[in-house]
């Protein structure tokens, strides 16, 4: 332990984390404070000072990026709602507001009337709605709303006061009002949430090569590549989803 009460300086904390982690590098520890991952406080001098919590933080930012693939975009997603990470002035107010806005003891959301949905999501007219355009389009409830945002399944922009949502946002609501209305409990649908994530991590890990390494492909010709991967992994997994669910139906 460090001079400093309480802390460790990142040598020390390198040393903890390759007892579970022993490939991990001192540069990615560094790393994931870049990407802010971890939030180290600094001495007066200017040196990483990193609390207990900071490398339980980390343990669970490893462990998540190389055991379950998932994107450290997403892993910071993870910490924070873990507890571990503290989220930015934006983050958490959109969060928090997604969260009050929820009885705790709701389990599933079912808006009275049952409305009319439509059997396919709204085609995509605009790159971003509003929020009372969001809210026509989808014709989900608030409380629907505030549930899918706060489980992460709607992921809108918040810019003070201003919240935008995208298509791709239209679609997940408009699906999952429909699965409200069959009585599904939305708790249940943060699964497929967490699948998408892995798959991403996947396509992130086996064309990391490719778009950090020595290749002479341009940026375009990358991004062709990746599409490729990416279009073959969700064949792929299409067919080992149609072949379980065959398997279901037929026990």
């Amino acid at each position: 332990m460090s001079s400093a009460q309480g802390f460790m300086r990142i040598g020390e904390v390198h040393t903890q984390l390759r007892k579970d982690f022993p490939d991990i590098e001192l540069s990615k520890i560094r790393y994931y404070e870049d990407k802010g991952l971890v939030q180290p406080s600094r001495s007066r001098k200017g040196y990483r000072l990193y609390s207990d919590a900071d490398v339980a933080t980390l343990r669970e930012a490893i462990r998540l990026a190389q055991e379950e693939f998932v994107p450290l975009r997403v892993v910071r997603l993870r910490l924070i709602e873990q507890g571990l990470l503290t989220a930015d002035p934006i983050e958490k107010q959109a969060r928090r507001a997604a969260r009050t806005a929820v009885a705790p003891s709701v389990s599933a959301v079912v808006p009275e009337p049952v409305r009319e949905v439509p059997s396919a999501p709204v085609a995509r007219t605009q790159a971003y709605y509003s929020h009372a355009e969001f809210m026509q389009t989808t014709r989900i409830s608030e409380a629907v709303l505030h549930q899918l945002t706060s489980l992460g399944l709607l992921c809108p922009e918040v810019s003070g006061r201003d919240v935008a949502y995208s298509h791709h946002d239209v679609e997940i609501a408009t699906y999952a009002l429909q699965l409200v209305e069959r009585g599904v409990d939305l708790r249940l649908l943060a699964s497929l949430r967490r699948v998408a994530d892995r798959e991403v991590g996947v396509i992130d890990e086996v064309t990391l090569p490719l778009r950090h390494g020595s290749t002479q492909l341009s940026s375009a010709d990358t991004a062709a590549v990746v599409g490729e991967v990416a279009a073959q992994m969700s064949a792929l997994r299409s067919v080992l989803f149609e072949r379980a669910l065959q398997q279901f139906l037929t026990k």
